[in-house]
């Protein structure tokens, strides 16, 4: 029977070092361990803790030491850490959507689906928050339908927030400062209330700056941003087998208008637009998770409860020129709650078959629902929608309410065989059932409405197969195939006949190798994967309606690639880290995109290769104060924007540096991001007749730098 302390224990990250990629290392062995070795990593990426050494999965872990000294502050900063991983990004802090190996979507209908401690984020739009009191952020490749669901087709990110002591209070204060007028000031307090039973944590962050980019009309800045954001906990183990965690967390942000401009100008003049009117860019949200977990002599029961809230609201120029053409106020609101109850072998006694094969096993349901609704205006002057037209038109385009529920039964189950070959199979089945009411109509009634009143279901069933051999306890060689699922649904606003998609289907197969050498000093790991998919969903532009998008099919595709990772402690202070990826992804023949043919396009947003490669170095320069020093340089190849392959972005590379000391309480350091200030645009669509290109853009993060410094116990 486990005490209390391996039940706090068994979901606690105990990666500690300045970490930047999965760190596949097994415990030492029964004599003393070397006098360097790699930290080891644990990752919940198959839900249950677990050493990444032994899963048959692509996931690469980010721990709490690598997001502080790396300065990692949102998720896609920290994705530069994972091969063949890709976030497109707008000013607009809710626009981050997740892109690995060439799959991705609408933030509607994502195809990498962001956890927080356990609750799935619905919609794209309420991901990307700020990571406060973080314990870990895992990357996890390759489709998890069977354990995860719908809309883990490319795989997940999976956040999970730093459990409060309950031995002693720690905390930290800081006060960051930087060029842009950027300033914040960041808070976290946590321990125990009753000691060896009740924990309690919060922490908080303001954050301010200036936007980057200068509106050469009225000479404002554009993209600024500000937001405050907050998270509270509790943790309470009333036994030594059960637990309970409660945490709240909550954002209210308000920013600028996008900084979006034609893209032909964007490469002529960065960081520049040309408006007569300046809009604005809000975000408020709320999350309430509710984690349950009791630990039996041989079985495990958990449960995770999430409810989250938010709402937007974009207020923006919509021709993005300086003439008074178009506005558009869009409102977007959405609730969800998640519940999902899990029933599995207990974490360290397995079901022993015979002397030389144990079984793990877990299965659990899961149920959602989701209600989002849209109130988008228009505003056209004079002469715009015709020159029959010679007065301003509000065109409220659309009004949607979209209703979701649905349902997953799932079981996995892995057998032991002489402790060197797991044999993994499972299987997940889903259903839901979407409802849309879409209307669309003219305050001047310069054409008739549309009413769509729409219901659909949708029912998968995803499998998943893997065999791992361990021929001793430095390497795991492994193989898997697995099927993942899109659900299909309805567009709040899109071209007629286009208001409903079908789902995306893929298969997914991968081989690698993971192993740990020199001692423990070095990790390295390797993988190969092939994608087939089956009527891939795109997020396209309207070309009627300037800056709206809709969800369309637009047939097969294909992606196949390389991934390599490598971590190595060279010495006591000197860590060093690389990963590469290659992908190849493209449109299988006969596939069209709007009536247009695409086979052998690229697939947007898909980076030929990612690279990452740096290095930290720390010393001691007392028994209280050590300094350090960091430094790394992420590298994205050529991309294309669009279906078509009419216009993207070259290979472009950034470096960060990091330099500063800690002690015991005080710590400083000083920083700079994009040190050579490339310039490069990471997000474009097609805009027609408003853009003189075809294209608007907007200009990736300059360079950046300041100082920081605060009081940690």
């Amino acid at each position: 029977m486990p005490n209390r302390a391996t039940l706090v224990d068994l979901a606690k990250p105990i990666g500690r070092a300045a970490l930047l990629l999965t760190l596949n290392t097994y415990p030492a062995a029964a004599q003393a361990p070397p006098a360097i070795t790699l930290p080891p990593v644990t990752v919940t990426a198959q839900k249950e803790p677990a050493n990444p050494l032994t899963l048959p999965v692509s996931v690469t872990a980010v721990p709490k030491d690598t997001l502080v000294n790396a300065g990692v502050g949102i998720v896609s900063e920290a994705a530069m850490y994972a091969p063949n991983t890709f976030f497109t990004e707008f000013s607009a802090r809710k626009l981050s959507n997740a892109r690995f190996r060439g799959i991705g979507s609408s933030p509607a209908n994502p195809g990498v689906t962001t956890y927080f401690d356990g609750v799935p984020q619905l919609n794209a739009n309420a991901a990307n928050i700020d990571l406060l009191d973080v314990q870990q952020v895992e990357f996890v490749r390759g489709p998890q339908g069977t354990l995860f669901g719908r809309n883990t087709l490319g795989g997940l990110v999976n956040v999970s927030t730093a459990r409060p002591s309950l031995s002693g209070w720690n905390g930290s204060f800081s006060a960051p400062f930087a060029n842009v007028g950027a300033r914040e000031v960041r808070a976290s307090a946590g321990g125990p209330v009753v000691d060896g039973q009740v924990g309690a944590g919060f922490s908080l962050a303001w954050t301010q700056r200036d936007g980057y980019t200068t509106n050469t009309v009225t000479g404002n800045d554009l993209d600024s941003r500000e937001a405050f954001s907050a998270k509270g906990q509790l943790l309470w183990t009333p036994s030594a087998k059960w637990e309970t965690r409660l945490i709240l967390n909550g954002e209210r942000a308000r920013d600028g208008d996008y900084a979006l401009q034609d893209l032909g100008a964007l490469r002529q003049t960065p960081f520049t637009a040309a408006r007569d009117f300046e809009g604005h860019t809000r975000r408020d949200l709320f999350g309430t998770t509710i984690l349950n977990r009791w630990e039996g002599g041989r079985v495990s029961v958990s449960s995770t409860t999430g409810v989250v809230k938010w709402k937007t609201e974009d207020l923006t120029d919509l021709d993005y020129t300086p003439l008074p053409l178009l506005r558009r106020q869009n409102n977007e609101e959405a609730l969800q709650f998640t519940q999902e109850v899990r029933l599995a072998s207990a974490a360290n006694a397995p079901l022993r078959v015979s002397d030389t094969v144990d079984l793990r096993w877990q299965s659990g349901v899961f149920f959602f629902t989701q209600n989002y609704d849209q109130e988008a205006v228009n505003s056209f002057a004079p002469f715009v929608l015709s020159p029959l037209v010679p007065f301003a038109v509000r065109s409220t385009s659309p009004q949607a309410a979209l209703d979701d529920r649905g349902i997953g039964l799932y079981g996995q189950a892995t057998a032991v065989v002489r402790e060197k070959l797991d044999l993994t199979a499972g299987v997940r089945f889903d259903h839901e059932n979407k409802k849309g009411v879409l209307d669309t109509f003219y305050s001047l009634a310069i054409a008739p409405p549309t009413h769509v009143t729409a219901e659909k279901d949708y029912s998968n069933v995803s499998p998943q197969f893997s065999v791992a051999y361990r021929p001793d306890a430095r390497v795991t060689v492994y193989g898997a195939t697995s099927s993942g699922y899109k659900a299909g649904g309805f567009n709040p606003a899109s071209p007629g006949g286009r208001e409903t998609y079908d789902e995306e289907l893929a298969w997914h197969t991968e081989g690698g190798v993971k192993t740990s050498l020199a001692g423990g000093r070095v990790s390295l790991n390797a993988a190969v994967f092939n994608i087939d998919w089956q009527d891939l969903q795109l997020n396209l532009p309207d070309p009627a309606v300037p800056g709206q998008f809709f969800i369309a099919n637009v047939g097969g595709a294909s992606s196949r690639g390389v991934e390599l990772d490598l971590q190595a402690r060279l010495h006591p202070s000197v860590d060093v880290f690389g990963a590469l990826g290659y992908a190849r992804a493209r449109f299988d023949e006969g596939s069209t995109s709007s009536g247009v043919p695409v086979g052998g396009n690229e697939i947007p947003y898909t980076p030929k290769a990612t690279a990452t490669v740096g290095a930290q170095v720390t010393r001691a320069v007392s028994n209280r104060v050590n300094l350090f020093g960091r430094a790394e340089v992420v590298t994205y190849g050529s991309f294309k924007y669009d279906d078509l392959n009419m216009a993207g972005q070259d290979t472009y590379a950034l470096t960060n540096l990091r330099i500063g000391g800690r002690g015991r309480f005080l710590f400083a350091e000083a920083w700079v991001r994009n040190a050579f200030d490339r310039r490069y645009i990471p997000v474009a669509f097609a805009y027609g007749q408003l853009a003189p290109s075809g294209f608007i853009g907007e200009m990736g993060r300059p360079r950046t730098f300041g100082v920081n410094a605060g009081v940690t116990f």
